[in-house]
Protein backbone atom coordinates (compact mmCIF):
# COMPACT_ATOMS: atom_id res chain seq x y z
CA UNK A 1 0.00 0.00 0.00
CA UNK A 2 1.66 3.63 -1.30
CA UNK A 3 -0.27 6.27 -0.85
CA UNK A 4 -1.13 9.75 1.30
CA UNK A 5 -2.27 10.50 4.71
CA UNK A 6 -3.59 13.59 6.71
CA UNK A 7 -2.01 15.75 10.03
CA UNK A 8 -5.21 14.49 11.27
CA UNK A 9 -4.41 11.02 10.70
CA UNK A 10 -1.25 11.12 12.30
CA UNK A 11 -2.82 12.55 15.33
CA UNK A 12 -5.54 9.63 15.73
CA UNK A 13 -2.45 6.81 14.89
CA UNK A 14 -1.03 8.79 18.15
CA UNK A 15 -3.90 9.37 20.33
CA UNK A 16 -5.26 5.24 19.73
CA UNK A 17 -1.36 3.96 20.28
CA UNK A 18 -1.62 2.61 16.72
CA UNK A 19 2.02 0.01 16.38
CA UNK A 20 4.07 1.81 13.57
CA UNK A 21 7.38 3.14 12.52
CA UNK A 22 7.44 6.80 11.62
CA UNK A 23 9.85 8.43 9.35
CA UNK A 24 11.28 11.81 8.98
CA UNK A 25 13.50 12.53 6.28
CA UNK A 26 14.29 15.97 6.62
CA UNK A 27 17.91 16.50 7.24
CA UNK A 28 19.33 16.07 11.24
CA UNK A 29 19.34 20.11 11.72
CA UNK A 30 15.87 20.35 11.10
CA UNK A 31 14.57 17.16 12.54
CA UNK A 32 16.64 17.90 15.97
CA UNK A 33 14.49 21.82 15.95
CA UNK A 34 11.33 19.94 15.42
CA UNK A 35 9.81 16.95 15.00
CA UNK A 36 6.50 14.40 15.90
CA UNK A 37 5.34 14.30 19.27
CA UNK A 38 1.84 13.17 20.49
CA UNK A 39 0.16 11.84 23.54
CA UNK A 40 1.82 8.48 23.56
CA UNK A 41 4.84 8.16 22.83
CA UNK A 42 5.74 6.89 18.96
CA UNK A 43 8.71 5.10 17.35
CA UNK A 44 10.31 7.84 15.54
CA UNK A 45 13.62 7.51 13.27
CA UNK A 46 15.40 9.89 11.33
CA UNK A 47 17.03 8.59 8.03
CA UNK A 48 17.37 12.38 5.62
CA UNK A 49 16.35 11.46 2.37
CA UNK A 50 19.27 12.10 0.76
CA UNK A 51 20.31 8.64 2.13
CA UNK A 52 17.49 7.45 0.08
CA UNK A 53 19.04 8.71 -3.05
CA UNK A 54 22.65 7.48 -2.31
CA UNK A 55 22.02 4.05 -1.19
CA UNK A 56 18.51 2.83 -1.05
CA UNK A 57 18.60 -0.58 -0.33
CA UNK A 58 20.88 0.64 2.53
CA UNK A 59 18.95 3.38 3.91
CA UNK A 60 16.05 0.99 3.91
CA UNK A 61 17.38 -1.92 5.84
CA UNK A 62 17.46 0.53 8.59
CA UNK A 63 13.72 -0.22 9.14
CA UNK A 64 11.65 -2.82 9.74
CA UNK A 65 9.40 -4.57 7.44
CA UNK A 66 6.81 -5.87 9.77
CA UNK A 67 5.48 -2.83 10.76
CA UNK A 68 3.58 0.19 8.90
CA UNK A 69 5.84 2.93 7.84
CA UNK A 70 4.83 7.00 7.97
CA UNK A 71 6.72 9.05 6.11
CA UNK A 72 7.46 12.74 7.06
CA UNK A 73 9.29 15.18 5.35
CA UNK A 74 9.49 19.41 5.15
CA UNK A 75 6.89 19.62 2.32
CA UNK A 76 5.63 16.45 0.70
CA UNK A 77 7.94 15.87 -2.41
CA UNK A 78 10.77 13.77 -0.31
CA UNK A 79 8.13 12.03 1.85
CA UNK A 80 6.31 10.45 -1.13
CA UNK A 81 9.45 10.04 -3.04
CA UNK A 82 11.20 7.57 -0.07
CA UNK A 83 8.08 5.98 0.16
CA UNK A 84 7.80 4.74 -3.31
CA UNK A 85 11.51 3.67 -2.75
CA UNK A 86 10.25 1.73 0.48
CA UNK A 87 7.65 0.04 -1.48
CA UNK A 88 10.29 -0.92 -4.59
CA UNK A 89 12.29 -2.37 -1.83
CA UNK A 90 9.40 -4.53 -0.51
CA UNK A 91 8.09 -2.61 1.86
CA UNK A 92 4.21 -3.26 2.00
CA UNK A 93 2.60 -0.53 3.80
CA UNK A 94 4.27 3.24 3.50
CA UNK A 95 2.16 6.06 3.55
CA UNK A 96 3.49 9.54 3.03
CA UNK A 97 2.16 12.95 4.71
CA UNK A 98 0.15 15.35 2.61
CA UNK A 99 1.88 18.48 2.72
CA UNK A 100 4.85 17.93 5.11
CA UNK A 101 5.90 18.89 8.46
CA UNK A 102 3.97 22.31 8.65
CA UNK A 103 0.49 20.36 7.97
CA UNK A 104 1.59 18.59 11.54
CA UNK A 105 3.00 22.32 12.55
CA UNK A 106 -0.83 23.97 11.89
CA UNK A 107 -3.45 20.90 12.69
CA UNK A 108 -5.82 21.74 15.45
CA UNK A 109 -7.86 18.80 17.31
CA UNK A 110 -11.16 19.61 18.33
CA UNK A 111 -11.82 18.40 22.36
CA UNK A 112 -14.72 18.99 23.60
CA UNK A 113 -15.20 20.22 27.16
CA UNK A 114 -17.91 18.62 29.84
CA UNK A 115 -19.56 21.76 31.09
CA UNK A 116 -22.96 21.20 32.64
CA UNK A 117 -24.47 23.90 31.38
CA UNK A 118 -26.30 25.28 28.85
CA UNK A 119 -23.16 26.37 26.42
CA UNK A 120 -20.34 24.42 25.08
CA UNK A 121 -16.81 24.93 25.00
CA UNK A 122 -13.59 23.28 23.15
CA UNK A 123 -10.25 22.96 23.11
CA UNK A 124 -8.38 23.27 19.83
CA UNK A 125 -5.44 21.31 20.89
CA UNK A 126 -2.62 22.21 18.39
CA UNK A 127 0.11 19.40 19.22
CA UNK A 128 2.79 20.23 16.70
CA UNK A 129 3.08 23.92 18.62
CA UNK A 130 1.80 21.93 22.13
CA UNK A 131 -0.74 25.13 22.40
CA UNK A 132 -4.13 25.86 22.74
CA UNK A 133 -6.95 27.78 21.49
CA UNK A 134 -10.58 27.59 22.51
CA UNK A 135 -14.19 27.85 21.22
CA UNK A 136 -17.09 28.95 23.31
CA UNK A 137 -20.58 28.35 22.07
CA UNK A 138 -23.62 29.80 23.04
CA UNK A 139 -27.30 29.61 20.92
CA UNK A 140 -25.93 30.54 17.08
CA UNK A 141 -22.73 32.65 18.53
CA UNK A 142 -19.12 30.99 18.89
CA UNK A 143 -16.57 32.70 20.84
CA UNK A 144 -12.67 32.02 19.49
CA UNK A 145 -9.84 32.46 22.20
CA UNK A 146 -6.23 32.45 21.05
CA UNK A 147 -6.61 31.44 17.67
CA UNK A 148 -3.72 30.44 15.73
CA UNK A 149 -2.97 30.93 12.21
CA UNK A 150 -5.03 28.33 10.50
CA UNK A 151 -8.22 30.30 10.33
CA UNK A 152 -9.80 28.18 7.84
CA UNK A 153 -10.33 25.49 10.73
CA UNK A 154 -12.15 28.11 12.79
CA UNK A 155 -14.31 29.16 10.09
CA UNK A 156 -15.37 25.88 9.05
CA UNK A 157 -15.36 24.45 12.42
CA UNK A 158 -18.14 27.34 12.84
CA UNK A 159 -19.79 26.63 10.11
CA UNK A 160 -20.54 22.54 10.19
CA UNK A 161 -22.12 23.82 13.50
CA UNK A 162 -24.32 26.61 11.70
CA UNK A 163 -23.41 29.33 14.12
CA UNK A 164 -21.22 32.45 13.51
CA UNK A 165 -18.47 33.44 14.69
CA UNK A 166 -19.26 36.57 17.44
CA UNK A 167 -16.12 37.31 19.50
CA UNK A 168 -12.52 36.87 18.52
CA UNK A 169 -10.47 37.32 22.00
CA UNK A 170 -6.52 37.31 22.53
CA UNK A 171 -5.26 36.58 25.89
CA UNK A 172 -1.83 38.61 25.16
CA UNK A 173 0.39 38.96 21.97
CA UNK A 174 1.64 36.00 21.27
CA UNK A 175 5.17 35.69 21.01
CA UNK A 176 5.83 31.83 19.87
CA UNK A 177 3.02 31.86 17.33
CA UNK A 178 1.61 33.94 14.62
CA UNK A 179 -1.89 34.85 16.15
CA UNK A 180 -4.77 33.89 13.67
CA UNK A 181 -6.78 36.49 15.47
CA UNK A 182 -6.31 39.39 13.14
CA UNK A 183 -7.56 37.76 10.37
CA UNK A 184 -10.33 35.73 11.89
CA UNK A 185 -12.02 38.65 13.51
CA UNK A 186 -11.94 40.33 9.76
CA UNK A 187 -13.27 37.44 7.80
CA UNK A 188 -16.04 36.82 10.30
CA UNK A 189 -16.81 40.65 10.66
CA UNK A 190 -16.25 41.24 14.01
CA UNK A 191 -14.33 42.58 16.54
CA UNK A 192 -11.25 41.96 17.71
CA UNK A 193 -10.67 42.13 21.93
CA UNK A 194 -7.47 42.39 23.31
CA UNK A 195 -5.94 44.65 25.81
CA UNK A 196 -4.45 48.10 25.15
CA UNK A 197 -0.94 47.52 26.97
CA UNK A 198 -0.03 45.12 24.28
CA UNK A 199 -1.74 46.63 21.37
CA UNK A 200 -1.18 50.12 21.75
CA UNK A 201 1.30 50.46 19.84
CA UNK A 202 0.41 48.41 17.57
CA UNK A 203 -0.98 48.27 13.78
CA UNK A 204 -3.98 46.26 14.23
CA UNK A 205 -7.31 46.90 14.75
CA UNK A 206 -8.96 45.82 17.81
CA UNK A 207 -11.35 47.11 20.60
CA UNK A 208 -9.68 47.00 23.93
CA UNK A 209 -11.02 45.01 26.94
CA UNK A 210 -11.31 46.50 30.53
CA UNK A 211 -10.12 44.46 33.45
CA UNK A 212 -13.66 43.34 35.30
CA UNK A 213 -15.42 43.83 32.30
CA UNK A 214 -18.40 41.20 31.54
CA UNK A 215 -18.89 40.45 28.03
CA UNK A 216 -22.67 38.37 28.41
CA UNK A 217 -23.13 36.03 25.27
CA UNK A 218 -26.38 35.27 23.36
CA UNK A 219 -27.91 38.09 23.63
CA UNK A 220 -27.22 38.49 27.43
CA UNK A 221 -28.63 34.70 27.71
CA UNK A 222 -25.91 33.47 27.62
CA UNK A 223 -22.44 32.85 30.00
CA UNK A 224 -20.95 35.53 31.26
CA UNK A 225 -16.99 36.07 30.30
CA UNK A 226 -15.31 37.91 32.98
CA UNK A 227 -12.28 39.87 32.05
CA UNK A 228 -9.33 39.72 34.14
CA UNK A 229 -6.45 41.82 33.66
CA UNK A 230 -3.02 39.59 34.62
CA UNK A 231 0.28 41.04 33.64
CA UNK A 232 3.44 39.71 34.15
CA UNK A 233 4.30 37.14 30.99
CA UNK A 234 3.18 40.83 28.77
CA UNK A 235 1.86 44.04 30.41
CA UNK A 236 -1.47 43.02 28.42
CA UNK A 237 -1.92 39.79 29.76
CA UNK A 238 -5.54 38.77 30.06
CA UNK A 239 -7.32 35.78 32.12
CA UNK A 240 -10.91 35.10 30.86
CA UNK A 241 -12.64 33.18 33.36
CA UNK A 242 -16.25 32.01 32.22
CA UNK A 243 -19.31 31.36 33.91
CA UNK A 244 -17.38 31.47 37.17
CA UNK A 245 -16.24 27.88 36.18
CA UNK A 246 -13.25 27.95 33.84
CA UNK A 247 -10.49 30.06 33.52
CA UNK A 248 -9.01 30.41 30.13
CA UNK A 249 -5.72 31.29 31.29
CA UNK A 250 -3.23 32.31 28.25
CA UNK A 251 0.45 32.33 29.00
CA UNK A 252 -0.59 33.27 32.65
CA UNK A 253 -1.26 29.91 34.37
CA UNK A 254 -0.26 26.81 32.96
CA UNK A 255 -0.67 23.53 34.41
CA UNK A 256 2.76 23.15 35.34
CA UNK A 257 4.95 26.13 35.53
CA UNK A 258 3.81 29.98 34.79
CA UNK A 259 4.64 32.13 32.08
CA UNK A 260 8.11 33.71 31.53
CA UNK A 261 7.91 37.49 32.13
CA UNK A 262 11.61 38.66 29.81
CA UNK A 263 9.82 38.00 26.57
CA UNK A 264 10.09 42.06 26.59
CA UNK A 265 13.22 42.21 27.90
CA UNK A 266 12.67 43.47 31.15
CA UNK A 267 12.37 40.55 33.25
CA UNK A 268 12.59 42.36 36.82
CA UNK A 269 9.61 45.03 36.13
CA UNK A 270 7.69 42.27 34.19
CA UNK A 271 8.39 39.55 37.04
CA UNK A 272 7.32 41.94 39.40
CA UNK A 273 4.02 42.16 37.69
CA UNK A 274 3.42 38.52 37.88
CA UNK A 275 4.30 38.25 41.55
CA UNK A 276 1.26 40.95 41.87
CA UNK A 277 -0.71 38.89 39.76
CA UNK A 278 -0.61 35.43 40.88
CA UNK A 279 -0.89 36.62 44.83
CA UNK A 280 -3.51 39.32 44.30
CA UNK A 281 -5.30 38.88 41.01
CA UNK A 282 -5.16 35.41 40.26
CA UNK A 283 -3.98 33.30 43.35
CA UNK A 284 -7.53 34.55 45.18
CA UNK A 285 -9.73 32.93 42.07
CA UNK A 286 -12.04 30.16 43.56
CA UNK A 287 -9.49 26.68 43.52
CA UNK A 288 -12.67 24.82 41.87
CA UNK A 289 -12.15 26.92 38.48
CA UNK A 290 -10.88 24.48 35.62
CA UNK A 291 -7.86 25.78 34.30
CA UNK A 292 -7.51 26.28 29.97
CA UNK A 293 -3.91 27.04 29.73
CA UNK A 294 -2.46 28.85 26.58
CA UNK A 295 0.64 25.86 26.36
CA UNK A 296 1.55 22.50 27.42
CA UNK A 297 5.05 20.93 27.80
CA UNK A 298 3.71 17.20 29.00
CA UNK A 299 1.00 15.55 27.90
CA UNK A 300 1.25 12.82 30.95
CA UNK A 301 1.54 15.54 33.60
CA UNK A 302 -1.15 17.77 32.13
CA UNK A 303 -3.84 15.56 30.06
CA UNK A 304 -6.64 14.00 31.31
CA UNK A 305 -8.00 10.66 30.39
CA UNK A 306 -9.67 12.48 27.29
CA UNK A 307 -6.52 14.30 26.83
CA UNK A 308 -7.57 17.68 27.63
CA UNK A 309 -5.13 20.03 28.84
CA UNK A 310 -6.96 21.25 32.00
CA UNK A 311 -7.22 20.95 35.63
CA UNK A 312 -8.64 22.65 38.71
CA UNK A 313 -7.11 25.43 39.99
CA UNK A 314 -6.34 23.90 43.32
CA UNK A 315 -4.41 21.07 41.54
CA UNK A 316 -2.31 23.24 39.47
CA UNK A 317 -0.95 25.43 42.50
CA UNK A 318 -0.23 22.41 44.04
CA UNK A 319 1.79 21.25 41.11
CA UNK A 320 3.58 24.74 41.23
CA UNK A 321 3.81 24.92 44.81
CA UNK A 322 7.44 25.99 44.98
CA UNK A 323 6.14 29.29 42.87
CA UNK A 324 2.96 29.67 44.58
CA UNK A 325 4.27 29.66 47.85
CA UNK A 326 6.68 32.05 47.44
CA UNK A 327 5.97 35.06 50.16
CA UNK A 328 8.14 37.81 48.97
CA UNK A 329 8.59 39.45 45.78
CA UNK A 330 12.06 39.63 45.36
CA UNK A 331 12.57 36.32 46.29
CA UNK A 332 10.01 35.43 43.55
CA UNK A 333 11.83 37.30 41.06
CA UNK A 334 15.46 35.29 41.91
CA UNK A 335 13.61 32.24 41.27
CA UNK A 336 12.17 32.81 38.04
CA UNK A 337 15.42 34.62 36.94
CA UNK A 338 17.31 31.62 37.75
CA UNK A 339 14.95 29.47 36.49
CA UNK A 340 14.60 31.75 32.72
CA UNK A 341 15.59 30.05 29.39
CA UNK A 342 17.11 31.52 26.89
CA UNK A 343 14.14 32.91 24.35
CA UNK A 344 14.19 31.91 20.66
CA UNK A 345 15.59 34.64 18.66
CA UNK A 346 12.55 34.18 16.56
CA UNK A 347 10.34 35.47 18.97
CA UNK A 348 10.88 38.88 18.42
CA UNK A 349 9.76 38.44 14.72
CA UNK A 350 6.49 37.05 15.95
CA UNK A 351 5.84 39.72 17.98
CA UNK A 352 6.35 41.84 15.28
CA UNK A 353 4.32 40.08 12.95
CA UNK A 354 1.18 39.90 15.45
CA UNK A 355 1.26 43.94 15.87
CA UNK A 356 0.81 43.99 12.41
CA UNK A 357 4.52 46.24 11.83
CA UNK A 358 6.00 43.26 9.53
CA UNK A 359 4.18 41.00 6.74
CA UNK A 360 6.20 38.35 6.02
CA UNK A 361 5.11 35.84 3.35
CA UNK A 362 3.39 32.76 3.80
CA UNK A 363 6.47 30.41 3.36
CA UNK A 364 8.18 32.52 5.65
CA UNK A 365 5.63 32.65 8.63
CA UNK A 366 5.22 28.96 8.10
CA UNK A 367 9.05 28.64 8.74
CA UNK A 368 8.41 30.99 11.83
CA UNK A 369 5.34 29.33 12.77
CA UNK A 370 7.33 26.18 13.87
CA UNK A 371 8.29 24.67 16.79
CA UNK A 372 7.04 23.54 20.41
CA UNK A 373 6.50 26.81 22.24
CA UNK A 374 9.27 27.60 25.10
CA UNK A 375 6.59 30.18 26.92
CA UNK A 376 6.84 28.74 30.74
CA UNK A 377 9.25 30.05 33.06
CA UNK A 378 10.61 26.45 33.59
CA UNK A 379 9.70 23.32 32.29
CA UNK A 380 9.60 21.51 35.65
CA UNK A 381 8.93 22.77 38.87
CA UNK A 382 8.66 19.98 41.14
Amino acid sequence: MNGSYTAKDLYKWIEEDESMIYLDVRNEEDFSRFSVEGPNEISLINIPYFDFIENPSLASARLPKDLPIRVICAKEGSAKFVAETLEQQGFADVLWLQEGIVSWGNVLIPKQIPTLSNYNLWQFNRPGKASCSYGLLSGRELAIFDASRNVDFYLSFAKKLGVEISHVFETHLQADYISGGPRLSEKAGVQYLAHEEDYSGSHVNYRPVQDGEKIVMNNGTGPEILVTHSPGHTPGSTTYVIDEKFMISGDTVFIVSVGRPDLGKKVVEWASRLYETLKHRIGVLPDSLLVLPGHYTDWENESDDDFIIMNDFATVKQINEKIYSIDDEEEFIQFIVENMREQPAVYNEIRKVNAGLIAPSDDEQNVMDLGKNECAASHMLN
